[in-house]
């Protein structure tokens, strides 16, 4: 903006008389600024006084108000050492007038007014500093350092916290630093002497900008944000400041770290230190005992500061009192704490920027967000003129009838008016801001618990999940909500019975408990799932985390698909640089979204079709964006890969593109090395080699256990020659092993085969060999007779565990998949599905229309219990032991009402469907004889 200052709003004058003096000691000013000055002058002596001392420089600078910022800005960069002390303090003179006649006179919006304050603290602890250091480096007190390091302060980092952290000082604040330096910076056996250079040239520095002289004094420093300031000192090595955030940093710590940045000194080494602590400030899942520890940190306040009890305008802290600034900025800060660590949109530093962010991704109401910014903005205004009266740095309105009444005319209303407008504000800012760190007891009585077996309820305590004071407690708070819910399930014993099994294998309790207290809804789902599946029940146990999905607002959306799975886990790994955080990221990642589909499917949202479907694009996903992490890691050590690269091709269920909850991974990994026979790198290998190593190194990707766990166990038994094969086999090796080696039950798996993952020209090319290789006419009775004698092996290897067990055994699911593999072979079908297999099959001339829709309808039967039971229990089911609620569930999924008409129809199709492929596979055998 350029041109006059533009004069909104006017403040009254408390005393016209000290106005009227102010007014005539300036000269030359437009009557609109003679009216703000004497309002101004009028209602604080402390800008009178400075209206006073600048006489001569403020008529110019209200002609072009932000040309007299920056040349306040330039003359303090520009200072030599010698006159530092008094040009900082004449700069901070002219900066302190300008903000305050910018604000009062509504020329300039709150955040510029700030920003102003900020931007000039953090100018002059940079040139406060940089002095500093440069007197070290002349006097060899740093050892190593020259004239050229003082550009970095010679590794100085000067972290600005709080308001200034966030651009939103305050009109008389003091600022909040951590300094640490650089240790790197120094050869280790000069540490001692830089780093006593460095907490000399700290003190130093702090009190350039806060010893009060004839001058003023420039800014008060504050230092005990730092790590354990009692015994630490002024200036930190950044190494020691990491191990202690790492080992003993706490909440409100996390919380101060959330609105740091690097403001003076070395800013790159500032922005590295910050990047190495996000995983200490930014919890990847989403932590909700930060409330507590919020809502512990607003008591001890509220005891210390004696600011709890009525309401009362007189004396209330506008910035740690009911309803203050620092209501909305905890509130703001503890959403943020709760959600960034999984969405980075959250990580912002200003309090109004994050209340809109919140807003923006649905963790707060807009209207609640629209409330608290509009409350924020006004509290810091009065806050301001509280502070511009005397320049004193308090947040307190004045006990007195005067005083009070002197921040009214700064506000430009009368002190009734202010009074009013405040006890409303605060009020509501109370209101808004008090449910979510302590919501009212509306929890039901305790005396719900007589209804349960006081036997099982009596042993929670002894569960590693409830051992810890801090877990004991929130769970007491949560029980009597818990065995409400409880009490309105089918079956509440039986319900009991299996919370009592999720809560013992609960390793922990303080999160998952702060969670369900936060968002009790999810208590429902939890007992919907304890009461279904002891599956996914004993999952959740171990993998409390996966619930953060469920709040983050789109998990009962629709399934969005293998591309935009592929897609965002892609984009979520590249910002990860460490290879074992990508892949512990990628099981994190893969488990939500597994449970996710198990919720659905458990709940009736999709069927046991759409939910195999959904496991498998999944999978199939994850392959895809992990090899690319595994590529980069091996390429590190032995060089990019030779040629054009691996792909895999996925085998089974996972080509066939339907799995289940419980599946392993059928795969090949197919390279090729075009005519390279060595890789190049600094630990180059043979071709052959390094792709052997590359799929070793894939296979653990995926299978290893990690912290989060495995993503999926890996079956690679279905490549060339089996487990006496290469692990890794070459285009030509595979090409010609089809052709010339393979038996027929490796023709019969390449039908259902798929390429997951991996260059898309080689991919091109095996989708273009396996078209053309299907096309070609195979041997009908050599296919039928290696069929049947493939059944009769798998019939004697694996007989079916019982009427539950939809996959093993004659007329069930491998014996009907076996019977669309070959329909596909003979007559060269390339889909890969069990439905268009079957299909072929009349097309090859083995089974009529209805007979291929009796197997169809078999199959689909097969399917829905085979899904519904691995969800349920993992293994084959009993259905005397699965309970109500899994019964339910079996009888849902499969579109039965009872247990007892499923086990029938089931019996009915094995029946039929064994009947069926038995007469073909015989009228085959004798056709061949």
């Amino acid at each position: 903006m350029t041109g006059p200052l533009t004069i909104h709003r006017v403040p009254r004058a408390f005393d016209a008389s000290l106005g009227d003096e102010a007014l005539n000691a300036v000269s030359g000013i437009a009557p609109e600024q003679g009216e703000l000055i004497a309002g101004t002058a009028g209602s604080s002596p402390y800008l009178k006084g400075l209206i006073e001392h600048e006489r001569d420089w403020l008529p110019p600078a209200l002609q072009e108000p932000d040309q007299a910022f920056a040349d306040v800005m330039d003359a303090a960069r520009a200072l030599p050492p010698d006159q530092l002390k008094s040009g900082l303090r004449q700069a901070k003179r002219r900066m302190a007038l300008l903000t305050a006649l910018a604000d009062l006179a509504g020329a300039w919006p709150l955040e510029k007014v700030t920003a102003a304050l900020t931007d000039f603290g953090a100018l002059a602890a940079d040139v406060a500093a940089k002095a500093e250091i440069a007197a070290l480096i002349r006097r060899g007190k740093l050892p190593g350092m020259t004239d050229d390091d003082v550009e970095t302060a010679a590794g100085m980092i000067i972290l600005a916290m709080g308001k200034m952290g966030a651009h939103e000082l305050n009109y008389s604040s003091d600022i909040d630093l951590i300094v640490l330096f650089d240790e790197t910076r120094f050869d280790p056996d000069d540490f001692f002497d830089a780093r006593q250079g460095m907490v000399r040239a700290t003190r130093n520095f702090c009190a350039t900008l806060s010893d009060k002289t004839a001058d003023g004094y420039v800014f008060r420093t504050d230092l005990r944000l730092r790590p354990d300031p009692a015994v630490t000192p002024v200036c930190l090595a950044t190494e020691a400041a990491e191990r202690y955030y790492e080992s003993l940093g706490r909440t409100w710590e996390r919380a101060a770290y959330i609105k740091a940045r690097p403001c003076a000194g070395d800013i790159a080494a500032g922005q590295r230190f910050l990047d190495a602590l996000r995983p200490f400030v930014w919890r990847r899942h989403l932590d909700f005992a930060a409330i507590q520890d919020a809502h512990d940190m607003r008591l001890r306040i509220r005891e210390n500061k004696g600011t709890g009890g009525t309401l009362t305008i007189p004396g209330h802290d506008m910035k740690l009192g009911q309803g203050g600034i620092r209501e909305i900025e905890f509130f703001t800060q503890t959403r943020q704490l709760i959600a960034g660590g999984r969405d980075p949109d959250l990580r912002v530093r200003g309090t109004v920027p994050g209340l809109a962010a919140l807003a923006g991704k649905d963790w707060i109401p807009q209207d609640v967000a629209e409330k608290l910014t509009d409350h924020y903005r006004s509290h810091r205004e009065v806050e301001h003129r509280i502070q511009m009266v005397h320049d004193a740095q308090t947040h307190k309105v004045p006990q007195s009838r005067d005083g009070i009444e002197r921040v009214a005319c700064l506000m430009g209303m009368d002190s009734a008016e202010l009074t009013a407008d405040l006890t409303r504000r605060l009020t509501e800012v109370h209101e808004l801001t008090e449910g979510f760190f302590a919501p009212g007891s509306s929890t039901p009585a305790p005396a719900g618990e007589t209804g349960f077996d006081q036997n099982v309820m009596a042993r929670w305590t002894t569960y590693p999940a409830l051992r810890s004071q801090r877990g004991a407690r929130i769970f007491e708070r949560l029980k009597p909500e818990l065995l409400s819910r409880l009490s309105k399930t089918a079956k509440p014993d039986e319900a009991l019975r299996a919370l009592d099994g999720f809560l013992a294998g609960l390793p922990a309790g303080v999160q998952l408990f702060s969670l369900f207290e936060a968002n009790p809804h999810l208590i429902d789902l939890l007992v919907d799932i304890v009461g279904t599946s002891h599956a996914l029940a004993a999952h959740l146990s171990h993998n409390a985390a996966v619930f953060d999905a469920v709040i983050g607002g789109s998990f009962f959306s629709d399934w969005p698909g293998q591309t935009a799975l592929q897609s965002d886990l892609e984009q979520a790994l590249q910002q990860e640089t460490d290879y074992e955080t990508q892949l512990d990221f990628a099981r994190r990642w893969c488990k939500e979204w597994h449970f996710r589909i198990g919720v659905h499917h458990l709940r009736g949202l999709i069927d046991g079709v759409q939910a195999g479907k959904q496991y498998a694009e999944l999978a199939s996903a994850v392959i895809a964006a992990i090899l690319p992490c595994v590529t980069e890691q091996f390429a590190k050590k032995h060089g990019p890969a030779p040629g054009r690269g691996a792909t895999v091709l996925g085998m089974g269920s996972l080509g066939a593109g339907r799995i289940n909850s419980q599946s392993d991974l059928d795969m090949i990994v197919i390279y090729d090395p075009l005519d390279q026979d060595m890789s190049d790198g600094p630990r180059p290998l043979a071709t052959r080699t390094y792709y052997a190593r590359f799929t070793q190194a894939l296979i653990t990707a995926l299978s290893a256990p990690m912290s989060q766990g495995r993503l999926y166990e890996v079956d690679m038994r279905l490549r060339p020659s089996g487990n006496q094969g290469p692990v890794a086999t070459s285009w030509a090796s595979f090409t010609n092993y089809q052709r010339n080696e393979a038996w027929v039950w490796e023709h019969l798996a390449l039908t259902r085969a798929h390429v997951v993952a991996g260059d898309a020209g080689l991919t091109q090319d095996i989708e273009s060999f396996r078209a053309d290789f299907l096309a070609q006419p195979e041997d009908r009775q050599k296919v039928l007779r290696e069929v049947s004698e493939m059944r009769a092996r798998l019939a004697a290897a694996k007989s079916p565990a019982g009427i539950w067990d939809a996959k093993n055994g004659a007329g069930r699911m491998m014996d009907i998949e076996l019977m669309a593999e070959t329909g596909a072979l003979l007559s060269g079908v390339t889909q890969r599905d069990v439905q268009s297999g079957l299909d072929g099959t009349v097309a090859a001339g083995l089974l009529d229309v209805a007979q291929v829709q009796t197997l169809k309808d078999c199959y689909d039967l097969c399917w829905s219990v085979q899904c519904a039971a691995r969800l349920l229990s993992g293994k084959v089911i009993e259905a005397d032991k699965i309970g109500e609620g899994g019964a339910a569930f079996l009888c849902r999924a499969t579109g039965f009402e009872q247990v007892e008409h499923l086990q029938g129809a089931l019996q009915d199709s094995y029946t039929a469907a064994a009947g069926i492929i038995g007469r073909v596979l015989e009228e085959g055998q004798d056709a061949a004889q």
